[in-house]
């Protein structure tokens, strides 16, 4: 056992700027930049520190992929780093976060992120932390943290530092001369073939390597490191990019040189997906989507109600259909494919699969499912402005698809959840009191009771 790369992931609430702290960090990579940047992702990348001390990052930051990797049985990641909002505080998300820190028992390092904002107050972001039970270096505990600005770069270089050291106290290593052990990452289909992205931590990974994974397994035509570029081997700690797969492994399941660590990998999987019992009133799914970035994005929002019994990147396969069957569960594919067989056998089984290409509308069907039928949408428009009237707001809107109807029910919904009912009290397009608006139109509406509405907020009519 050596001392390896230490892989991390970053986590925290949306919007907090885990994007861009791995952006900022990327840039302080004298290396990547001598060779002319990264001209391939394939969702993680290598960071080398001014001491000449390589760290991997898994690029696509959230919690969708840390959960797959997870349930599946596979540990990827050693190191996490939990970004709060300086100026924002600790978030639901940010909750979420650090309980899948917690019960994967991982170090982590807390990056208070846009300390260059007016509002920013890191003693609060502290103090919030520290009611969820995180004690911190320097305050009775031995949890660092550290103020980060990716905008002007502060604290980058010393967060990377502060990675190394936790990486060496945790005594971070990896055997490359045992059987490989690698997680899947990413997966896509290019123009030269199904790629597979992946993370070694254990073993060396080589081309013309016989690989086994779950459902498939290949011999290895092509392998490249994290910036594109054709390798021979991909050793512990670093990731790396795979030709030779005919059918695509899951995102998050593992890839081994060795047979028998498939199956037992596969085994702490069906443990750990041992489905809850759903309730009469909730909505059981299978997600899947291109890639874990639009996965992310479409769990974050689902509506209360709906139980993600799985998900996964890539096409509807058969096995989801027979999962889907097994659970009783409904199939929402997200930009991406389902083929005429697995569509034949969804028939077959009467399992009900559904293609969407935008989210919001994928997020609409789950609503009317969970509405039983009750209530038919009739039209969306989306707040664009905000007007005083009187001692009231007057919402700015533009219809954005069927019609908004005065005398209909309506309801303002925010991030694909109702917010709450309301009722209209004026309706007017061009200054004229109307009773309907159509697709395009733009239109203001005062409504009951005065919701605490924002812009990018929807307003939703359905039928009495």
């Amino acid at each position: 056992m050596q001392i390896r790369p230490p892989i991390v992931t970053v986590l925290g609430h949306v919007d907090h700027g885990k994007t861009t702290l791995i952006g900022a960090i990327r840039k302080v990579d004298m290396t990547s930049r001598e060779a002319g940047g990264i001209t391939q992702s394939i969702g993680a990348s290598v960071v080398t520190t001014k001491e000449g001390k390589k760290v991997t990052f898994i690029d696509t930051p959230g919690h969708a992929l840390f959960t797959q990797m997870r349930s599946r049985g596979a540990k990827v990641c050693d190191i996490a780093i939990l970004v709060v909002d300086a100026s924002d505080g600790v978030k639901p998300q940010t909750l979420e976060a650090l309980q899948l820190i917690k019960e994967a028992g991982m170090p982590f390092i807390v990056a208070i992120t846009k300390i260059d904002l007016p509002a920013a107050d890191i003693e609060m972001v502290l103090g919030q932390l520290e009611k969820q039970g995180i004690l911190f270096e320097g305050r009775g505990g031995n949890t660092p943290y550290l103020g980060i600005s990716a905008k002007t770069g502060k604290g980058i270089t010393e967060l990377l530092e502060m990675v190394t050291l936790v990486s060496e106290v945790s005594e971070i290593k990896g055997d490359s001369k045992s059987s490989l052990l690698a997680v899947v990452i990413e997966t896509s289909k290019e123009k030269g073939g199904l790629t597979v992205s992946l993370v070694v931590r254990d073993g060396t990974l080589r081309v013309g390597d016989t690989l086994y994974a779950e459902k498939s397994e290949c011999k290895v035509r092509g392998l490249f490191d994290y910036q594109g570029k054709g390798v021979k081997e991909i050793l512990p700690g670093e990731p790396g990019q795979i030709l030779g797969f005919s059918v695509l492994p899951d995102v998050g399941s593992v890839i081994s040189t060795d047979k028998s660590l498939i199956k037992e990998s596969v085994k702490v999987a069906t443990k750990k997906d041992q489905f809850k019992k759903i309730k009469e009133d909730e909505l059981p799914v299978i997600l899947k989507a291109k890639n874990v970035g639009a996965l992310e994005a479409l769990e974050s929002s689902l509506p209360p109600k709906v139980i993600v019994v799985n998900s996964s990147v890539g096409d509807v396969l058969e096995s989801d259909i027979l999962m889907a069957k097994s659970t009783g569960s409904r199939i929402f594919a997200y930009d991406t494919g389902i083929s005429n067989s697995v569509l034949k056998l969804a028939e077959a089984e009467k399992v009900k699969a559904y293609k969407f290409q935008i989210i919001y509308e994928l997020i609409d069907k789950l609503q009317e499912i969970l509405a039983g039928g009750k209530e038919e949408v009739l039209g969306k428009a989306e707040i664009i402005a905000s007007f005083p009237f009187n001692d009231k707001k007057v919402a700015g809107c533009k219809v954005t698809n069927g019609k908004i109807v005065k005398t209909a029910n309506l309801y303002l919904e925010r991030g694909g959840k109702e917010v709450g009912r309301i009722k209209v009290l004026s309706l007017k397009k061009a200054k004229q009191e109307v009773m309907e608006v159509k697709p395009g139109e733009e239109f203001g509406i005062l409504f009951e009771p005065q919701l605490d509405f924002t812009i990018g907020d929807v307003i939703v009519s359905v039928a009495k």
